[in-house]
């Protein structure tokens, strides 16, 4: 069986979607007989050319022949999968596609937009979902005629992520950290992320926990909006909350590794939402608990009352709630912690979901 994966979005280019697609083709069982065209070059898609897809599909035809391939897993529903459909029905070949969330509300935007998509899908050999809120939103949208193709494969997490030492010493120095409880949120500062949740729910958590420091890693439209719910709430709480921006990943993992409890409350925004959340599992490699939102894909991400507490999203009460409770118990959070490590690297590791890609792959065509 010799692939190709057909993707706008490829390491080094950040994000979830990246992230799966990279781990993916590492682990992949038949390494040889795997290849990736990417746009990381904008080989693919066109600013000056219309349709802008066009260039696309004058690659994939190139490669498909080049490398005998038989079999393409298009990344992105859309414009991908319409390029992907119109040549493997001329190269007479088959082709999955992958759907992680966002590409599935966004192809059903307009009737043109869905129709085409429901052809894509109606005819591949496999769609693979990042996680079952996405396989029930494309049975919803797509109809439930789809859902025998269906198989919901979360992304994985590497589990040999570590931290420096010395920049975890740094890092306790320089936002004197000794004897403060850190609540810790990595995300792209959107409305869907929660974060301005947070920023409400930090009166009260700190009310009862003086001790807590919230530290807002992330860059994004929302950063001014957020900053303003940090004035409003006055000098008193200055000293609790830092915004650190963009950080690069050793002082990530550093400060994953240095944080007592991880939450990022996601919630549906505006047609957006979780796919999956990543993060989550990078936070329970480092053995913390963690708070997710219950919405989207993020009950795939965090076991609810083991590896971490699923709140409502649109209550900071209910937040502020999860995190006192995590943040007078210690015991607690190490328990709830050392389970959410264990069963990120047995049941997320990547070469376990690389394979079973794989396997779902092989066994449908």
């Amino acid at each position: 069986m010799r692939v190709l994966l057909f993707t706008l979005e490829y390491p080094p280019f950040k994000g979830g979607v990246a992230n799966y697609y990279g781990n993916l083709a590492a682990f992949w069982p038949e390494k040889e007989a795997f290849f990736v065209l990417h746009n990381n070059q904008g080989e693919l898609v066109s600013k000056y050319i219309y349709p802008r897809w066009l260039p696309a599909a004058w690659r994939l035809w190139h490669e498909v022949r080049k490398k005998k391939i038989n079999h393409v897993i298009v990344g992105h529903l859309l414009p991908l999968g319409s390029v992907t459909l119109l040549l493997c029905r001329l190269l007479k070949i088959s082709y999955s596609v992958m759907l992680h969330g966002m590409d599935v509300t966004y192809a059903s935007k307009s009737f043109k937009k869905k129709e085409l998509s429901r052809r894509i899908l109606q005819n591949a050999k496999t769609i693979i979902c990042a996680s079952n809120f996405t396989a029930e939103i494309t049975n919803e949208i797509f109809g439930k005629e789809l859902s025998q193709k269906i198989s919901v494969i979360n992304p994985g997490i590497d589990a040999g992520l570590v931290a420096s030492q010395e920049r975890k010493e740094k890092i306790m120095k320089e936002y004197d950290l000794s004897g403060k409880i850190v609540v810790l949120t990595i995300a792209r500062l959107v409305k869907r992320k929660g974060v301005d949740q947070m920023l409400v729910a930090l009166p009260e958590i700190i009310r009862q926990v003086p001790n807590v420091i919230y530290v807002i890693v992330g860059e994004g439209p929302d950063v001014k909006y957020l900053k303003n719910i940090q004035r409003s709430l006055g000098d008193d709480y200055a000293e609790n909350i830092v915004f650190l921006g963009k950080i690069h990943d050793y002082d990530k993992y550093a400060w994953l590794a240095l944080c007592n409890i991880f939450a990022v409350p996601s919630r549906q925004a505006d047609g957006d939402f979780e796919g999956f959340g990543i993060v989550f599992l990078e936070a329970a490699l480092f053995g913390k608990v963690v708070i997710g939102g219950n919405s989207g894909g993020v009950p795939d991400a965090i076991q609810d009352n083991a590896s971490g507490f699923l709140v409502n999203p649109e209550d900071p009460e209910d937040i502020a709630d999860k995190i006192v409770t995590l943040a007078k118990d210690k015991k607690l959070r190490d328990k709830m912690g050392e389970y959410a490590r264990e069963r990120a690297i047995k049941e997320f590791n990547w070469e376990k979901q690389a394979n079973l890609f794989y396997d779902t792959i092989k066994r449908n065509i």
